[in-house]
C-alpha cells in the first residue's frame, strides 16, 4: 500500500520454471494469453448475442428457445466455458505432477473439490458462470417448452442466465488482473471492464418489478459504472486509465448501437415475422442504458485521485471520495441523458436527489473497488516478476 493508501503491486521472487507440458500454460508466451483471449471473446460474443436478443424482444417481441441470437449468446458461454474446463484441466495435471502453476494464468489456484482440481481463479469464475449459464439454458429450454414464444425480459430463465453471465464476465477480469504486469494483460483489462459495464443495466433490471423507492436499473447502472471504473484504475494504475476505460466503453455503446436494431431487423425479415407497429425512433434498449457520459464520471474520479496524491490525502477516504464524486456526476447525468434520447426531460426538482443517489452509491462503490483492487491485486503477487519478463 502506498502512503495514500491507494492499491501498488507486490514484487516477490520469480517462481521456479516448470518443466512439465502442463506448467508452461503461460511460458509458452502463447498459451497463457490465448486462453484468456478467448475468454473475453467468449463475453464479446454473448454480448453481442444478448444485446440482438433484447432489441429482438422490443422490436419484433415474441421468440422461441431456438433463434440465431440465442445462438450467439450461447455460444459465447461455451467458448468461455470449455476454454476455462482446458485450462482447469492443465492447471490439475500441473499440480499433479509436482510442477508450480503460473499464476500469470487465472490468479491463483484453488483447490477444487477438497484438492481432485487445481482450478486458477478466474477461470474457476469464469467456467462456473459458463456452467450456470448451460443449467438456465436447459430451465429456459423448458420454459418455452411450457409457455412457446417469450416476449419478456425478466422471466426467471432470463434472470438466472443474466446473473450465470455477469459470473463469466467477471471471471474474465480476474484472468487479465493476474496478468495485468504484461501488455496482453493491460489490453484485456481494458476491454473486458467496459463489458461488464455494459452489461449492468440488465443484472439490475431483475429488480424492476419490485416496488422500490429508487429505479433498481439507474441506481445499479451508477454503481456498476463507478465501482468498475475506480477497479480498472487501481489495477491498471496509469494516470488516465478510467479514462482510457470510459472511451472504449463508448466505442462498444457505438458498435451495439448499431448492430442491435440491424440484426433484429434483417432476421426478422429473414424468418418472415413483422416487426412492431408502434416502434416509432425509439433508440435501442441496451445500448440506450449505457452511460453515454460516463467520461464525465471517469474525468471527475480521476481529478480527485490526482488531487489525493498531490495533497497527501489519506488512502482510507480517497477511494470513496473518488466513488463519491463519480457517481454523482454519472446519476446526475441520467435523467439528462434520458431526455436527450426522447425520453421525459430531466425534472429540475429530482436532480438534487439523483445527486445524492449517486454520491452514496459512488461511495460505496469506492470502497468496494478499493478493497476489490487489493484482492485482485494479491492474488497474483507471487506471477508478477515472471510477468514482467514474458509479456513485454
Amino acid at each position: 500500500m502506498s502512503s495514500t493508501g491507494l492499491p501498488l503491486p507486490g514484487i516477490t521472487a520469480p517462481q521456479p520454471v516448470p518443466s512439465s507440458p502442463a506448467a508452461r500454460l503461460s511460458r509458452s508466451g502463447r498459451a497463457g494469453p490465448l486462453a484468456a483471449h478467448l475468454v473475453l471473446a467468449g463475453t464479446l460474443t454473448s454480448l453481442l448475442g444478448l444485446s440482438w436478443d433484447i432489441q429482438w424482444h422490443v422490436d419484433v417481441g415474441p421468440d422461441t428457445f431456438f433463434t440465431l441470437s440465442h445462438l450467439m449468446l450461447y455460444s459465447g458461454s461455451a467458448i468461455a466455458g470449455v476454454t476455462s474446463l482446458v485450462v482447469v484441466l492443465l492447471a490439475t495435471a500441473a499440480q499433479r505432477a509436482g510442477q508450480p502453476v503460473d499464476q500469470v494464468v487465472g490468479g491463483r489456484p484453488v483447490r477444487v473439490f477438497g484438492g481432485m482440481f487445481r482450478a486458477p481463479l478466474g477461470y474457476l469464475v469464469t467456467g462456473t458462470g459458463a456452467a450456470l449459464f448451460l443449467l438456465f439454458g436447459l430451465l429456459d429450454l423448458w420454459w418455452h417448452s411450457l409457455y412457446g414464444f417469450d416476449a419478456v425480459l425478466d422471466s426467471p430463465p432470463h434472470i438466472g442466465l443474466f446473473v450465470a453471465i455477469s459470473l463469466t464476465m467477471a471471471g474474465s477480469v480476474i484472468v487479465f488482473a493476474a496478468a495485468r504486469e504484461t501488455r496482453w494483460g493491460r489490453v484485456g483489462l481494458v476491454l473486458g471492464v467496459p463489458v461488464l459495464i455494459v452489461f449492468s443495466p440488465i443484472t439490475a433490471n431483475a429488480f424492476s418489478a419490485l416496488p422500490l423507492p429508487v429505479d433498481p436499473e439507474v441506481v445499479g447502472t451508477v454503481f456498476f459504472a463507478t465501482l468498475l471504473l475506480i477497479l480498472g484504475q487501481f489495477l491498471l494504475g496509469r494516470p488516465r486509465s478510467a479514462l482510457v476505460i470510459a472511451v472504449v466503453l463508448g466505442g462498444m455503446q457505438g458498435v451495439l448501437w448499431w448492430f442491435s436494431p440491424w440484426a433484429a431487423h434483417v432476421y426478422a425479415a429473414a424468418v418472415g415475422l413483422p416487426l412492431r407497429d408502434n416502434l416509432g425512433d425509439s433508440p435501442p434498449e441496451l445500448p440506450s442504458d449505457i452511460p453515454v457520459f460516463a467520461i464525465l464520471g471517469a474525468a471527475a474520479l480521476t481529478g480527485v485521485l490526482w488531487l489525493s496524491r498531490r495533497r497527501g490525502w489519506s488512502g482510507r477516504i480517497a477511494p470513496q471520495l473518488m466513488g463519491a464524486s463519480g457517481g454523482a456526476v454519472i446519476a446526475v447525468s441520467m435523467p439528462v441523458q434520458e431526455a436527450l434520447l426522447g425520453d421525459a426531460g430531466p425534472a429540475p426538482a429530482g436532480l438534487p436527489a439523483m445527486a445524492v443517489t449517486g454520491l452514496v452509491t459512488g461511495a460505496l462503490a469506492g470502497f468496494l473497488a478499493a478493497r476489490l483492487a487489493v484482492l485482485l491485486r494479491e492474488q497474483s503477487t507471487t506471477a508478477i516478476t515472471t510477468a514482467t519478463t514474458k509479456g513485454r
